[in-house]
This record gives C-alpha cells, structure tokens and sequence, in this order.
C-alpha cells in the first residue's frame, strides 16, 4: 500500500466479511441502504478521520436506496473506498458511481449465482442426495461456503481495480448476464428432463387380453417425457402470466401426488 492510503488489506478485508450483513436492516423504503452503510462505516470513519461533517456527509449518501446483489456488493465498495481516500473532491463521482453500478451488479450476480451457479450444483447435489450419499449435501453447503469466501475476493479487486473497473462493467454487464442467462437455462431444461417424473399407473384390457400400461406404451412410446414437460409448462404459465405464488404450486403438487396415489394413478 502507497503511503496516501490510509486503508491496509486488513481493513479491506474485513469490509468483505462486513459485507455479509448486507440485508440485516432490509426495508422496502431503502432496501439494504442500512447493511451496506454498516458494513462501510469503519472504514469511512478511518478515512475522515476527525472530519464529522465529511463523514456525515458520506454516511447520509451511503443511506439512500440501494438494491443490488449481496454475493458481488463487497466489489462496489471496495470501488467506493478506493475514490473515498481520493477526498471530497471525489465526493460526486462516488454517488454517481453508487447510482449507476448497484444495477448491472444486481444483474449480472442474478445471471450468474441465482440462475447458474446454484441451479446446477443443487441439481446435483440432489442427484447424489437421492441415491443416499451424503455428498448431496456436503457439496452445496461448501458451494455456499466457497461463494461466501470469495466475497473477500471481489471486495480486494474492486478496491485494487479502481475506476478501471466502471468501463468494464458498463461495457460488458449485459453480455456476461446473458451468457449465464443461457447457459442457467440450457442446465435447468437439462435437470427437468432429469427430474421431474410422472408415471401413470392405469392399465387399459384391449381385445385378445392383451393388456396396454397406459405410462410405458403409449406415453413413452409417442412422446417421451411428455408429461414431465407439460407440467413444467403449466407451472411457468402460472408463475409468468398468473403471478401464482410459489409456496401455493409447491404444496398444490404435493396434494395431487398424495391424491393420484392414493386412488392409483400416479
């Protein structure tokens, strides 16, 4: 570290670890404006220094609406207290810096851990969970431990980056959301296929007692996993265009299961 920083890698360190608690204040008015103040404020303090009116000023700025994605804030900030050492002639281009990357951060963290990352590796763990080995779960809480760690990770390079990183954000958000976007979906279809299972148990007697498993000849004999994809179908339906709340289709599934067993079709 340059003699003008007053920030070690202790103290950027710790703003990664700090990052965690980004949602402990959440409200609807400012989101995570709390958490993400929080998680800054000894470093802001460490920076002015005996300046109150400084670090008011930067508190009261830190406090206003931010809504971005917790796994990839500590990079923002990290940015931010690069340009806070830079003193109050950065004071603009910090809150502008705020306002205009919360948003592709909060998109390209969405493409990436929601829609890719975690998509795949529940997929399987659960692969591995349903065969009874422990390594189902094993390997998805170190996923989530790993994911964790690397907060520390993108704080540093945020930090380090500078303002070299608002171009390459800019430029490149869109880009790197829809490739994982893509790749999140290619992944999810394959795991549908895979996992959804719906099996007909009725046997239809047709002439000459010859006896058709309704499932085995004739559903997967025309079309393969047909079921499985019109079920996928009607519950996107319903959560796209009907807005019906997860939690209802969930327990919704579990009834007709318990139901369609229990009279002998499913």
């Amino acid at each position: 570290m340059s003699e003008s920083k007053k920030l070690t890698k202790k103290d950027i360190t710790m703003l990664g670890l700090r990052s965690s608690f980004l949602q402990a204040s959440f409200n609807y008015e400012r989101m995570q404006a709390g958490g993400f103040t929080w998680a800054m404020l000894p470093l802001l303090e460490k920076i002015h220094g005996n300046d109150k009116e400084g670090l008011s000023e930067a508190m009261s700025d830190n406090l206003e609406f931010i809504n971005t994605h917790p796994n990839l804030v500590g990079f923002l900030m990290g940015l931010m207290m690069s340009l806070e050492e830079g003193g109050k002639e950065n004071h603009g281009a910090i809150k502008g810096l705020k306002l205009a990357l919360f948003g592709p951060i909060a998109g390209i963290g969405d493409a990436i851990f929601w829609f890719t990352i975690l998509p795949i590796v529940a997929g399987i763990s659960c692969s591995f969970a349903s065969q009874g080995s422990v390594l189902g779960p094993i390997i998805f809480f170190l996923t989530y431990v790993v994911i964790w760690v690397l907060r520390i990770v993108w704080t540093h390079l945020g930090y380090n980056l500078g303002t070299k990183s608002i171009d390459i954000i800019t430029e490149n958000s869109e880009t790197i959301a829809n490739s994982a976007t893509i790749l999140g979906i290619t992944v999810i279809g394959a795991l549908i296929a895979s996992y959804v299972k719906i099996n007909l148990l009725p046997v239809i007697k047709v002439d000459g007692g010859i006896e058709v498993a309704l499932q085995a000849d004739f559903f997967d004999r025309i079309f393969p996993n047909l079921l499985p994809m019109c079920v996928t179908l009607l519950l996107f339906y319903l959560l796209k265009k009907k807005q019906v709340n997860p939690v209802v289709l969930i327990i919704g599934i579990i009834v007709l299961s318990i139901l369609g067993s229990w009279v002998g079709l499913l």
